[in-house]
């Protein structure tokens, strides 16, 4: 019986991750082209699903990982990569030693959007809480 359920529970395991896991088949033809203009010496991208049902391409480019997200339909909705403190602007440095001296940093990354353009997305922690804040190129604060 105990066995019967471990490999109930393994085998739902597995399928769970499969299913986030978009094979290069699934992967919608109008994604695969727009990526393939935006990024056209990337051959080999790992593809995902996210909650929201866009598809997710993790790549390299000129030795940096980032992630591209695509709309069903093939739009191109963001592309990010993490950065370290020290690439960021200096009036996001400025802002952050500023009004967040009290919090840990935890993980920055530049993000290019389709609406919003070029901003950096901070996550920051303090007293277990973790807070996301969103920097223009220029320091303010966006969300």
């Amino acid at each position: 019986m105990k066995l019967s359920i471990f490999y109930y529970s393994l085998m739902t395991m597995i399928l769970c991750i499969g299913c986030n896991t978009a094979a290069e088949g699934q992967v919608p033809k109008e994604v695969k082209t727009t990526f393939k203009n935006m990024y056209p010496k990337e051959n080999d991208p790992d593809w995902h699903t996210d909650k929201n049902g866009n598809f997710e391409s993790n790549f390299k480019k000129d030795g940096e990982h980032y992630k591209a997200d695509f709309s069903p339909e093939g739009k191109w909705l963001e592309t990010e990569r993490r950065i370290s403190k020290k690439d960021l602007p200096d009036a996001i440095k400025e802002k952050i030693d500023k009004d967040f001296k009290d919090y840990e940093l935890v993980e920055i990354e530049e993000v290019d959007h389709n609406s919003k353009g070029r901003f950096y997305d901070v996550e920051f922690k303090k007293d277990g809480e973790k807070k996301d804040v969103e920097f223009n190129t220029q320091g303010n604060i966006i969300n």
